[in-house]
Order: structure tokens, then sequence, then C-alpha cells
């Protein structure tokens, strides 16, 4: 083959296989797709004889543009502008990442500098996950959700620890394959190779079957119902009224419900006020909600309702008021809009607020920079432009049966550290409610569905997740799925969850390997800085 075209041969090799270990349960391909980048780095790292910098920037940047495309394209569904910004920006950000990684070894000259790639790829994918334009999708640890059994250790290490293990491995190999090092099987570098692949799944199955066999079979468990009612998002749900919905839920759970039941689990948004949104200030007063407490928790008094809805509540002190609020012109009055988990007994009604919004769909990024743009916010959900957030991940708690419930509301199950925090603040079962209708019959509610595996194993927590049109499920503590519902199929499901209130490492301290990769990444940027300054 002709050696001009070598390097775009490496580029697409490396946007294939990064896309490919998302699908077919190829993860495997991952521990490989970095090397092709790697070999590009070297021949046009900064001070090489290669002429440009810019075609290292186009190649890298073809990789993560194909890698991006592949996985999550679905996301135009949505909303084209949304997808597009995703795919593009989060394409540029990885693209950036990897030639600061390059300059800093290039200026450091070290011979362990490619190992440098390790805690800068990890800083970016943390941070990835704090600021406005956060997309942690394609997360490289993300990618064992669909080969759950190899990461029971994520209990530990979170995420960011299948992030080091596929980025080392990658470096290993690369390492053996440029000192031609590997010519025997039975060479010391394949024995590395073996075991840095290997020791991690034997390790993972290890940890799966001692807490097996530890399990304590007295455990309390909690009888749950999840509604899945499949009404498209696009046209029936927001077309046919809520006291149509209302009545189709008690079609549905009439015969499933019994007096032994703890919980009853609706998808997000699925209450959808009678004018509107509800008032917080007021929220025990709306039909909406007295209609659960007249119907079900009237026959049911040991019931809790755990459902989505669209809230907002108005600022009466100037000095309250977000970037995200809205001016009201009949009182003056700003006040906020959220897509909020709502939480309903015999007596109280609770409101947890999503804070983790999609960009560009649920939330302008920047809003007290960008507040004229907030109308382009796509409408989703019901709710038209930026919602707002909450600062503290609230726990709805049954202080009488010892249950508390972490309300994660669809985009937020992928952050690890966040789902954390519930834990943290004393959440031992989680409910997952959403609404993966937008993406239609794609890849996108799949990988979605499949990402919650990964916050069971990392929080020992178990899930009911409730889908109003993509998959609804259980999940226990180590990600195995039972009671799946079909795609776009109207479903009701029922079990009896364990609850668990040890804490897991991870749980308890969060994710420690992200916080010492930003610190080292501080570290090298520092060190690199230093030495250019003083040459």
């Amino acid at each position: 083959m002709d050696s001009r075209f070598k390097p775009l041969l490496l580029s697409l090799t490396a946007g294939l296989f990064l896309s490919a270990s998302w699908y077919w349960h190829l993860s495997i391909l991952l521990f490989f797709a970095f090397i092709p980048l790697l070999i590009l780095e070297d021949h046009f790292r900064p001070g090489s004889a290669s002429r440009s910098q810019l075609k290292l920037f186009g190649l890298i940047y073809l990789s993560f543009f194909i890698w991006n495309i592949l996985v999550t394209w679905w996301i135009v569904y949505a909303s084209f502008g949304g997808a597009c910004m995703a795919i593009l920006c989060n394409s540029l950000l990885m693209s950036l990442v990897f030639l600061i990684f390059s300059a800093i070894k290039s200026r450091l000259n070290k011979s362990f500098g490619i190992w440098f790639l390790i805690p800068l790829w990890i800083a970016w994918e943390h941070i990835h996950t704090l600021w406005d334009i956060t997309w942690p999708w394609l997360t490289l640890g993300n990618v064992f959700a669909f080969n759950h059994q190899w990461v029971q250790w994520y209990e530990f290490t979170g995420t960011s620890g299948g992030t080091l293990w596929v980025l080392a491995t990658n470096i290993l190999v690369y390492n053996t394959l440029k000192n031609k090092s590997a010519s025997k099987i039975n060479s010391k570098p394949v024995y590395r190779i073996a075991a840095i692949f290997i020791l991690p799944i034997l390790l993972s199955y290890s940890i799966y079957f001692i807490r097996k066999a530890g399990e304590e079979i007295t455990k309390r468990s909690i009888p749950v119902v999840v509604v899945q009612p499949n009404m498209d998002p696009y046209n029936e749900k927001f077309s046919v009224s809520y006291a149509q919905q209302f009545t189709k839920m008690l079609d549905l759970v009439r015969g499933t419900i019994h007096p032994e039941t703890k919980y009853l689990v609706l998808p997000e948004t699925f209450i959808t006020g009678l004018n509107g949104d509800l008032n917080e200030e007021s929220i025990n007063n709306y039909r909406e909600i007295n209609w659960f407490r007249d119907s079900l928790l009237l026959k049911f008094p040991n019931l809790k309702i755990v459902t989505g809805g669209n809230t907002y509540r108005f600022y009466h002190q100037e000095n309250e008021v977000t970037a995200t609020a809205r001016l009201d012109q009949s009182s003056g009055l700003h006040y906020d809009v959220y897509n909020s988990a709502i939480y309903i007994d015999p007596v109280h009604t609770e409101v947890y607020h999503k804070s983790k919004l999609v960009p560009g769909v649920e939330r302008m990024p920047f809003p007290a920079l960008l507040k004229p743009l907030e109308s382009m916010a796509i409408e989703l959900g019901g709710t038209m432009g930026s919602l707002g957030t909450q600062e503290e991940r609230s726990v709805f708690k049954d202080r009488e049966q010892g249950v508390a419930i972490a309300p994660v509301i669809c985009y937020e199950s992928i952050y690890a550290d966040y789902v954390a925090e519930y834990v943290r603040n004393g959440a031992n079962l989680i409910f997952i409610i959403t609404n993966d209708g937008w993406w239609q019959n794609t890849p996108g509610y799949i990988q979605h569905l499949n990402f919650s595996r990964l916050r069971a194993i990392e929080n020992r927590r178990e899930i009911a997740r409730c889908a109003n049109t993509g998959i609804s499920c259980f999940v226990d503590r180590y990600g195995n799925f039972s009671q799946t519902t079909d795609w776009w199929k109207v479903a009701v499901i029922e079990k009896n969850m364990t609850v668990n209130n040890s804490l897991t490492f991870f749980s308890r301290f969060g994710d420690l390997l992200s916080y010492l990769s930003i610190v080292l990444s501080s570290t090298l940027l520092i060190w690199a800085l230093y030495v250019r300054l003083r040459s």
C-alpha cells in the first residue's frame, strides 16, 4: 500500500474499533482502538521530522468523529441541532485532549511519557461531567456496560477504573509492538499483556462469587410495581388528556398492586397538569396529585408513588433568582420550571428536580451568559426553554419502612459520581424514571438501559427502571437484568427489591481515580509550562 494512505487507514481503523466496541458486546476491541492513534502521534509528534501538526489533528479528529457519529447518531431524532453540537464538539474536545497529551509528552521528553495519556484522559472525562456542555456518554469505562461481568470491581473504582484498564492495555500493547519484543508467544511482554487483560476479569468474577456466597438470605425486601405506559412522546403523550392517561394507568395496575405493595413507579413526566405545570407551593392541592390519593392510596395506605412531572416555583426574593429563571408578566415574579420526580404518600408530597440536564435540549449552556438564546432550547418533555436545577441530591425517605429512594431522572443515570451522591445521602434503592422514546427504535435506548448496570455495581443497589417507551426492568446489585419489557409495548412488572444499606468503597469515597488524575494532570501541565519557560 502507498505509504501516503497509511495515516488515513490508521485513523479509520481507530474510529471503527472505537465504534464497534459499543455494539454486539465487542468491548474487547477498545483494548486495541487507541493503538493506531498512538502510532500517528509518534509519527507526527511535535518536534519530529513530520511537517504538520495540523495533519495530526485532522487524523485524530476523524477517528473521534467516526466514533461519535456511529455510536450516538440517534440523537438526531430528538434534536438535529443537539446532535450536531454533541457529535462535533465532543469529537473536538477529545482531539484537543489527545493533542495536549502529545504536546506534554514531547515537551517533557521522558521515556515514560506515553503513560501521561492515562491521567489526562481520566481527568478530562471527569471534568466533562461537571460543566454546562457535559456529554459523558462515550466515557471509556461505560463500554463495559455491555460486558458487566468483567467489571464487578467498579464498586471500588467506578467507570474511571474501566478507562484506566482500557488505556493501560492499549499503551502496553503499543509499546510491545513498537519495541518488537513480542516475537515469541511465551515471552515476558506477551505474559504482561495477557495479565493486564485477564487478571481484572478474574478479579471481577471472584468478587461476584464471593459477594453472592455471602448474601444474607434474610435481607428485607420491598414489593415494587413498575408501569410502562408506552405513550408516544412526540404525539400521544401531550395530546391525550392526563385524565385518560391516569385511567389507563389504573387499568394497568388493577390486580397487580396488593396490600403489601410498597412502591408504584411511573415514568418521567407522567403527570401533565390540566392547566400546565404544577406549582410546588400548592402541589398538595392539585387534582393530579389527589387522584392518586383518592384512588390507589385510599385503598392501599401503605403504598407510595414515585412519578415524573413538570413543576415550577416562584422566587419571592430578588437574591433567589437564578440564571435560568423566567419572568411571569402577570405577577412580575421570576420562576423556574423543572423536570421533576414527585413522591406521593397518603399525606405528603415531595419533589426532586432533575439537575443533570441535556445541553441544548433541556438547558442552554452557560445560561448566565447566553440568557437571550435560551428560547432556542428544544422543547422536550413538554417544557420549552432552560430548566432549573437543585444543588443537593435529595432522597425520598420512608422512615417507617426504613427505605430511601434515589429518584434518578433519565440522563442523570449515566453519571457515576453523581448517582453515588444519592447513596451517600442515604438511598438504599434506586429508581430510574425515563422516557427513551425520543430516540426511536435505535441503539440509543439500549445503551442507556445498559448503563444502569454500572450504577447498580458501583453502589451495590438494586434498581427499578421505569421507561415510558423504552425498556423497563429491574437490575440487581451485580448488574443483571430481570423482567425486561419489550420496546414500545405497554407493560407492568413487579418484584420484591432487596434493600441494602452498606456503602461500597466507591459510594463512600467517590471517584478517587478521577480526583487523583486531575491532580496529576495539573502537575504535568505546570511541569511542561515550567520546562517551556525555562528553555
